[in-house]
């Protein structure tokens, strides 16, 4: 599976030991992204600031890998997608979704989205409301973690624009044709649905033994 690892020995517990380490440096970081753009501080302020960030990257540079983090699986089975831009729990530009698993088999996620996601005034920019749904339709569309399906249509309709702040997403498959899978979803706020979405997603040669 290309980018995808098994991580000898690293057990659940060890997992949650990681997650108390890195999820909250990216949630610093989040504060630190929101902050760059909001903050109306002088210009001596902003520089100071920026020496102590180049410092603090210059520590974290000092022992990293090559490359993306990829998807990780641990001795117990665990997922670990930790850098990607839709619930890397080490990746500051993800908001991160949380996804909860239906018991009739649809996925959902509540999350916020603030400044650095604005695009309108006020409102979400439309890619960003892309990749939720991408995200949202892919998680649900995928068999397992070890078989995921691959995005090979996604349809967008924009009924509104979506407003910055306390958001809803879901999707469900509507059906399934061999390595097919079809899937469809929205986003919404507190007003209802803002954007819809139906993808069909594809299970890759790679995994398809």
């Amino acid at each position: 599976m290309p980018g995808y690892t098994h991580v000898e020995g690293l057990t659940s517990a060890d997992v949650q030991r990681l997650r108390e380490v890195w999820s909250p440096l990216a949630d610093s970081v989040r504060a630190l992204i929101d902050a760059s753009i909001r903050s109306e501080v002088d210009a001596d302020e902003v520089a100071a600031v920026r020496a102590q960030i180049d410092d603090a990257t210059a520590r974290l540079q000092a022992k990293q890998i090559d490359g993306p983090f990829g998807v990780r699986f641990t001795s117990d089975g665990d997922r670990m997608p930790w850098g990607n831009p839709a619930i890397g729990i080490r990746n500051p530009i993800a908001p991160p979704l949380v996804m909860v698993k239906d018991p009739d088999g649809g996925v959902r996620t509540d999350f916020h989205l603030g400044a650095p996601y604005e695009g309108p005034p006020g409102h979400v920019h439309g890619g960003m409301v892309a990749m939720v749904l991408d995200h949202v339709l892919g998680e649900v569309a995928a068999s397992d973690s070890d078989r995921p399906r691959f995005t090979g249509t996604l349809t967008i309709r924009y009924l509104r624009a979506t407003p910055l702040g306390d958001l809803h997403a879901e999707g469900r498959i509507t059906r399934t044709d061999g390595i097919k899978a079809f899937a469809s979803g929205h986003v919404s706020d507190a007003e209802g649905i803002t954007a819809e979405a139906e993808g069909v997603f594809i299970l890759p040669k790679w995994a398809r033994g």
